[in-house]
């Protein structure tokens, strides 16, 4: 700190002291470095032992005395020697050095003291004890510079992480330690403690814990419940934290009338009962209590009242544990929002936080909606900590709205790996920052690899466009899936969405979308997959082409040959297509959903361009609900879907639905449903050609696995499963495509039993196919009921999500192709 800055920072302090001294009659001795005048300035008109307490403050002096000469003060003074060249942070990996820096108060080129320095080592351990780590000890130490200046080093012993041991409930009956564990972020050591943090003892994210604890039972009807303490205690002997929280439950209340009191002309009680959200005879929910308060306040506004202010009135009845709800309308007061101070912010844009404001400055003041604001800023996921308080404006019909913000990381980097028995083994790359340049905007770029998969892929969402609530974007992608046991096909598929989210209601939106994409099918051939090795033999491979003798056991057809259907869909195809989603979504948790519904209905129209036509429309629902004690899970899909041509001419191959476990789960992908059964075996079920209807519905049961701490994240499930896929409408006679002509192409028995156009092989070999039919038999074609039942295991593991599943299939069709075990999971770090 410069002389300059430092008179203007000893002056501040000068401001505030009662006037006793004139600044004539105060003498100043022993100074070098800091003016006179600046010294003087702590005495005048103040108190002296104030002055001298104020100028030790600083930090700039190591000794202040203060005397009396005649009527003159004298202040003496001996200033600290030691400039302050570099602060320096030694053994420091889990705390960053910048962060450490923010916290201490000797800086580079400030005065060096020795107290000052021993109160900013207790500031380094408060930190390291709020990153859960008691055991961390600190040191300084002086190291002087050849320009006469000295470098302060911290010395920081990290020592181990000081986790939490073991959390205590105290007084709950109707949820079991378990469940009110499952509902804090804050979780307990264990042997997955090297990869995981929330076990880390932070009181903020204890007092967040709390407040999840207390809205969830109120949320099911414990309208008396509190809080009586958590109460954390450190036990050196077990190296860690102890936590004990006190509650008390009390009975579950009932709603047992609700109505709504309205204080304002031209508003009737009658026209506002569409937006009540509780209701007579229902369970106590604080939830719907707070949404009907917001859907009343922007009710009202609509009609024109910007000062209404909606206040719900609990009165409750011990005896029939019972709630009466009234929500009372009423003129509120007339008060004006002055400003909005943001603060804290230092990577977000102002206009960020600002938006999540249904209000702005000059609006009237409505805590309802202020309170809504906050919410939604803590839904972001920006920012570890939203506070809004509020203070008295420039005049008493004005309110300043104060929003502090404590931001966190929103950018990772990621690479994954993995193995399905869909994809085989994979590895992905990954960028991603859900506050693009402090804007708010979500960018991803990701790059994967794997064994029938890989490509490219950025996503961009701006949730904000037009400066309205709307959620824009693109999607660019190239991807390409290697043909497989599963599908003797490689298709290439590049191209791009662009995306429009609107939201309707708070649960309901729709977002149109338009897509631009062209797929490259082709079919390899080779040793290891010769697939089309009866129109382009492989010399060592297919049969007859290197004098190996032609049977029905031995030709090309037995050696895996991709359907006529496939090849003929063989090249490039554009599509170009218009559609959206109506979702509409109230699970009560994303990442692990307990309750709620979530439905999408999908319509896209291709024939805006390209070379596809048709309209597809796929319906898939899936609803959650708590069986017992809020620990079983219950999951209920159905999933439906219907595509045809908008042209009179039959689908492509790669426009039908191919379904395998994602619909019925104990079947192969693309297991399910028609197939090319022409040159079927006992050992080759055919190509599958897929379908154009589908319907699927499931019934599983999650539960945690008993005896495992519920953080680990293992659960056990039972499912049933039932479903069709049929419909195939493409061609069955490819008579032209093999070189026939328009009058030989017209019977399928002709096409048989004569030879093809340059064909090397005659069709049959006593009665055998050996050369690939220019007709083909469809199998499976019809509504047949696929189903299974099976169990699985779900693991929420800090390398990502890995499920198994084991399925018994019950009834299935005569082609269709079975897979009782299937596995997916991945990693990140």
């Amino acid at each position: 700190m410069g002389r300059t800055a430092l008179a203007v920072a000893l002056m501040v302090g000068s401001v505030a002291a009662p006037t006793h001294a004139l600044a004539e009659t105060i003498v100043v001795e022993g100074n070098h470095r800091v003016d006179a005048e600046t010294i003087r300035s702590y005495f005048v008109g103040g108190d002296a032992n104030e002055g001298v307490k104020k100028l030790y403050s600083t930090g700039y002096f190591s000794d202040v005395q203060v005397s009396h000469r005649g009527s003159a003060l004298v202040v003496r003074v001996t200033e600290n020697t030691k400039v302050i060249n570099h602060v320096v942070f030694v053994g420091n990996s889990k705390v960053k050095s910048e962060d450490l820096e923010k916290e201490v108060q000797l800086k580079n080129r400030g005065a060096y003291s020795q107290a000052v320095a021993d109160a900013d080592v207790q500031r380094i351990l408060d930190v390291y004890r709020r990153s859960g780590r008691n055991a961390a000890s600190a040191t300084v130490r002086t190291v002087d510079t050849p320009n006469g200046t000295v470098d302060v080093v911290y010395d920081i012993n990290e020592g181990d992480k000081t986790g939490i041991k073991e959390i205590h409930f105290v007084g709950n009956h109707a949820f079991s330690d378990g469940k009110l564990l499952g509902l804090m972020e804050t979780t307990q050591m264990n042997f997955l403690s090297f990869f995981k943090t929330s076990d880390v003892f932070d009181p903020d994210r204890l007092a967040r814990d709390a407040e999840a604890i207390r809205r969830y039972y109120l949320k099911n009807g414990y309208a008396d419940f509190r809080i009586i303490g958590v109460d954390p205690v450190y036990d050196a002997s077990a190296g860690g934290y102890v936590v004990t929280i006190t509650v008390e439950e009390g009975p579950v209340y009932h709603v047992g009338s609700v109505s709504v009191e309205s204080h304002i002309n031209g508003v009737s009680d009658a026209s506002l009962q569409s937006s009540l959200e509780v209701h007579a005879g229902d369970v106590y929910n604080g939830d719907a209590v707070q949404n009907t308060t917001v859907r009343l306040t922007k009710e009202v506004q609509k009609l024109g009242y910007a000062f209404s202010q909606v206040r719900p009135r609990g009165d409750k009845d011990p005896a029939t544990q019972t709630v009466s709800i009234v929500f009372v309308v009423e003129e509120g007061p007339r008060v004006y929002i002055e400003r909005i101070n943001i603060r804290g912010n230092t990577a977000t844009r102002d206009y960020v936080i600002r938006r999540e404001f249904d209000i702005g400055e000059g609006d009237a003041y409505n805590k309802v909606l202020v309170d809504k604001a906050e919410r939604r800023l803590n839904a972001l996921g920006f920012f570890k900590k939203v506070k809004i308080s509020n203070e008295p404006g420039s005049a008493a019909d004005r309110v300043i709205v104060d929003v502090d913000v404590e931001e966190q990381s929103t950018g990772s980097f990621s690479i994954s790996g993995g193995y399905s028995t869909v994809q085989g083994f994979i590895a992905e790359v990954s960028v991603t920052q859900s506050n693009f340049l402090g804007r708010g905007e979500y960018v991803r770029a990701s790059v994967s690899a794997g064994q029938y998969a890989s490509g490219v892929e950025l996503n961009y969402t701006e949730p904000f466009f037009l400066d309205q609530r709307l959620a824009a974007g693109f999607d660019l992608y190239s991807k390409l899936s290697s043909a497989s046991i599963y599908s003797y096909y490689s298709n290439w598929v590049t191209g791009g969405t662009l995306r429009l989210g609107i939201p309707l209601t708070d649960d309901l939106t729709i977002a149109p979308r338009y897509t631009l994409y062209n797929s490259l099918l082709t079919i390899p051939n080779n040793a290891s997959q010769p697939y089309n090795d009866c129109v382009w033999p492989i010399w060592g491979v297919t049969p007859g082409y290197n004098f190996m003798p032609v049977s029905p056991w031995n030709s090309c057809l037995a050696n895996g040959e991709a359907s006529i259907a496939l090849k003929q869909a063989q090249g490039d195809w554009v599509t170009s297509m218009i559609g959206y989603t109506l979702a509409y979504n109230n699970i009560d948790n994303p990442r692990d959903p307990h309750r709620g519904v979530h439905a999408e209905l999908k319509q896209d129209f291709a024939g805006v361009g390209g070379d596809s036509d048709f309209l597809r429309s796929t319906v898939d629902i899936r609803g959650y609900h708590e069986l017992y004690l809020d620990d079983v899970i219950g999951i209920a899909h159905v999933q439906a879907g219907n595509i045809f041509s908008t042209n009179n001419q039959p689908l492509r191959i790669v426009d039908n639905f191919n379904l395998g476990p994602s619909l019925v789960r104990g079947f192969a992908p693309g297991g399910i449903g028609p197939r090319d059964i022409t040159n079927a075996t006992s050992n080759n079920n055919g190509n599958a050609l897929g379908g154009s209807d589908y319907w699927g519905a499931s019934l599983e049961a999650q539960f945690p696995i008993w005896g495992l701490p519920k953080d680990i994240g293992l659960k056990g499930a039972v499912f049933a499963d039932a479903g069709s896929l049929w419909g195939y409408r493409g061609l069955t006679n490819f008579g032209t495509y093999m070189g026939y002509d328009t009058a030989q192409a017209s019977s399928c028995t002709y096409m048989n039993n004569h030879y093809p156009t340059g064909a090397a092989k005659a069709t049959y070999i006593d009665g055998w196919p050996v050369q690939q039919s220019a007709c083909i038999t469809v199998g499976s074609n019809n509504m047949i009921v696929r189903s299974s039942v099976g169990l699985g295991v779900i693991w929420a593991s800090p390398m990502g999500p890995i499920r198994f599943n084991y399925a018994f299939v019950l009834s299935k069709s005569q082609f269709d192709v079975e897979q009782q075990f299937s596995f997916s999971g991945g990693t990140t770090f």
